[in-house]
């Protein structure tokens, strides 16, 4: 049925994608299906080429400037175009065919690999000529990313959609893990050029997977028709449901602030600890490590709900705090790992609860919305966290990467905590449940009258634990 902002469910509710918590044969359930399978392989040697590409091109900048500034310019072109066009990426994404889309746009990677891979391996590499290949593949993103987002759902379906989410975000940091460590070699022994150019062919065996893949198994979504104001459409039906609203929220303040930890570690592995390219894929694989561990771990969790998420932004804010205050470089290391762990606990909470509580038919142009502010909020994190490093040294500006998402994590609960009526409880005796988030009671002015008995109210803020937050399926309003 169809719900208005009215009827939906207190904003800390659970999404009710498991009754019960998941066995461990099927942590990885959604590779059951032929499909998918498919699809996870190309992803995984893609995302260890993009990650390749993505330090070949950083440290390209560096050696080419030496300019911490300019490589957060260089970050900046790759997400700028999500930040400008993503909303229209978004109802592209809806309308067409998402598997051919995205054969598409791979091919489009490919040309533009191989070109810059070529330009590097001949030494005639400049500036502008990686800023120019960064902003079109920029482009491309803004397709291909809300399309690849909905397209999930079309290979394993509504049940297994949270698990395959968390299994996307291990691929993504399984590639963050060993991409940076091979790319770090590489840079060392022949140059970033031969990085650049693994990212292009792996871009064709992505083409060629979609290709083969089994076109009567998938479960494509309804088409949006054309019309006017579906942009407008899309960004109604974000503001009404608290499940979609306050996720994005909190991923603006994380993504401008706290994803923008690359153009960081050049500089940690460029001017403090001195230890070059190869220290700088070491710092990318440490966060990696942890990262690939909060994937796994989140695909055991029983329900999503919004006090997790921020939670897990806090925690991820805090780490980066502890990093940007660490001046021992295997302690630095250690607070490394610990921001990829909560940093993906919280985006797999929180893109998990986006698509669950979005209906198909509009899936797409609310995932453009999810995906411009978490590319676009880099694209303007990274030249603020370059100027920060160079004003004021890269320790403040990691420091100043986990400060503002903390405190919007704990600005965002309080209000939610305040809307649905709840309170934050310290059970000093259990240390367990040391902190709990409770309903909040309400002290009633008691008045006895003879003859009558003392009655305690009902609590306004209850709370029943299985009121379940709307998982649409019915048309967007």
């Amino acid at each position: 049925m169809t719900a208005d902002a009215s009827t939906i469910s207190p904003p800390t509710e659970p999404i009710p994608v498991l009754i019960e918590r998941p066995r461990w044969r099927d942590t990885f359930d959604s590779l059951r299906v032929f499909n998918y399978r498919l699809y996870v392989i190309s992803q995984v040697i893609a995302n260890t080429s993009g990650w390749m590409q993505k330090i070949a091109t950083d440290w390209l900048v560096n050696e080419l400037t030496h300019n911490i500034a300019l490589v957060g310019v260089t970050v900046f072109l790759q997400f700028a175009p999500v930040l400008v066009f993503g909303v229209w990426g978004g109802v592209i994404a809806d309308r067409v065919d998402k598997r051919r889309l995205m054969m598409t746009t791979q091919s489009i990677t490919v040309v533009l690999c191989a070109l810059l891979a070529i330009l590097t391996l001949f030494g005639v590499v400049m500036v502008w000529q990686v800023w120019g290949v960064a902003l079109l593949l920029g482009m491309v993103a803004v397709v291909e990313g809300p399309a690849r987002s909905a397209f999930v759902n079309e290979m394993v379906g509504h049940r297994r959609l949270r698990n395959a989410i968390s299994l996307n975000a291990s691929i993504f940091h399984l590639g963050g893990l060993l991409g940076p460590a091979i790319s770090g070699v590489l840079i060392v022994v022949v140059g970033s050029g031969w990085s650049i150019g693994v990212n292009a062919i792996a871009a064709v065996l992505v083409v060629v997977n979609l290709g083969c893949m089994r076109v009567r198994e998938l479960l494509p979504s309804p088409r949006a028709q054309r019309s006017k104001g579906q942009i407008r459409e899309g960004l109604k039906y974000v503001m009404s449901k608290p499940t979609i609203f306050w996720p994005m929220v909190m991923l603006a303040f994380v993504s401008t602030f706290g994803m923008t930890l690359p153009v960081l570690l050049v500089s940690f592995a460029d001017t403090v600890y001195k230890s070059g390219a190869a220290g700088y894929g070491l710092y990318s694989s440490a966060a990696a490590v942890g990262a690939l561990s909060g994937a796994v771990l989140s695909t055991r969790r029983l329900t999503v709900r919004l006090r997790t998420i921020m939670f897990a932004a806090g925690l991820f804010g805090l780490a980066l705090i502890l990093a940007g205050t660490a001046t021992w470089e295997p302690l630095f290391i250690v607070f490394l790992a610990s921001i990829g762990l909560s940093r993906l606990l919280f985006a797999t909470g929180a893109e998990s609860t986006v698509q669950l509580s979005t209906n198909r038919a509009i899936r797409g142009r609310v995932m453009s919305l999810y995906s411009m502010i978490m590319l676009g909020g880099q694209a303007l994190g990274g030249p603020i966290s370059g100027a920060i490093a160079d004003r004021f040294g890269v320790h403040v500006a990691m420091a100043v990467a986990g400060i503002v998402p903390a405190l919007a994590a704990v600005v965002i609960s309080i209000v939610l905590a305040r809307s649905g009526k709840l309170a934050l409880k310290i059970r000093l005796r259990r240390p367990r449940n040391l902190v709990q988030i409770v309903p909040r009671s309400h002290r009633p002015v008691r008045t006895v009258r003879a003859g009558q008995s003392r009655q305690t109210p009902r609590s306004d803020g209850a709370v029943t634990r299985n009121r379940l937050a709307e998982v649409s399926d019915s048309p967007p309003r």
